[in-house]
């Protein structure tokens, strides 16, 4: 796709603008970035004569955003962030002969990706590798990374999805917590406090389903976004959890975790890697999915 250069502003342009707006002056934007105040002004007004809009307003000496600079703000400031990203991968790749860039859910990612990253690193000494999180699928082409790692179905626009693994969950919780309830029966945990996964929320009337039939209470409890955070709720004690044994090996082998019942359920999607079309040649992307796929067998 060509770009129209009339439509790209420079990017100190947007410094100006952002750094403006957060201070809520020229003056402070303009130490900030070491520019005279008449520098930053004029940056301002040709972005609002390229915009066709007013961004700032005069109050009281001071400059306050305009309600199309309060909608053009959060824009600037993921635009920079992201050219900030672009530059860092760069300079991180150039520094080694070989680089890999990989998206991974948070907690999949955080929990039992990082940990078995240095493994690889052993066998492929000298490689760079930049992780970063992704709950859901993206474009390819808008961000540049070598490979991803999806829970779902095997769907993704431009790219190959090639199956990892199941995922099987079972109910977990602080041992002090389990002690209290005192527990013989799945059907027990039916006036237990319940912990669910706010982007799953059918998850233990699932599991109710197959351990002694439906319940009134699957649905209610503490929702967290994140299964980091329904595992720290469990640790906590706030409740009864249901987490792959992968994502909490670390609190079983200390004893914050126990299972309660070792009734697992497998759940209805994967997890799977998924590289662009593009990048499916790529020598150390194939290792890598080569070396991933022998971790989860």
């Amino acid at each position: 796709m060509k770009l129209s250069r009339r439509l790209i502003p420079d990017v100190t342009t947007l410094q100006a603008f952002e750094c403006a707006a957060r201070h809520g002056s020229f003056t402070q934007a303009a130490n900030e970035l070491n520019l005279t105040q008449s520098a930053v002004s004029r940056q301002i007004k040709d972005l609002e004569e390229q915009l066709g809009v007013l961004l700032f307003e005069r109050v009281r000496q001071r400059v306050v955003l305009s309600e199309d600079g309060r909608r053009f703000l959060p824009e600037v400031r993921k635009l920079l962030h992201q050219t900030e990203e672009t530059m860092l991968r760069a300079m991180s790749a150039a520094r080694s002969d070989h680089s890999l860039t990989i998206a991974t859910l948070p907690t999949f990612g955080s929990r039992w990706l990082t940990p078995r990253i240095p493994a690889f690193l052993e066998m492929f000494p000298g490689t760079i590798i930049n992780v970063a999180s992704r709950s859901a699928p993206f474009d390819f082409d808008e961000e540049s990374f070598d490979l991803a790692i999806h829970y779902g179905q095997p769907v993704w626009a431009r790219a190959n999805c090639s199956y990892l693994c199941s995922e099987v969950i079972l109910p977990a919780a602080n041992p002090e917590l389990m002690r209290k309830w005192q527990l013989e029966d799945p059907k027990d945990l039916e006036t237990a406090p319940l912990l669910h996964l706010a982007t799953r929320p059918k998850l233990w009337a699932q599991w109710f389903d197959l351990n002694g039939g439906a319940v009134e209470t699957a649905y209610r409890g503490h929702r967290f976004d994140q299964f980091s955070m329904v595992i720290e709720a469990a640790v906590a004690g706030l409740g009864f959890a249901l987490l792959p044994r992968y994502l909490i090996e670390q609190e079983l082998a200390s004893g914050r975790l126990a299972v309660v019942f070792d009734r697992p359920m497998q759940t209805d999607n994967s997890y799977y890697l998924v590289v662009p079309e593009g990048k499916l040649e790529n020598s150390l992307s194939q290792a890598f999915r080569g070396w991933i796929a022998t971790q989860v067998a």
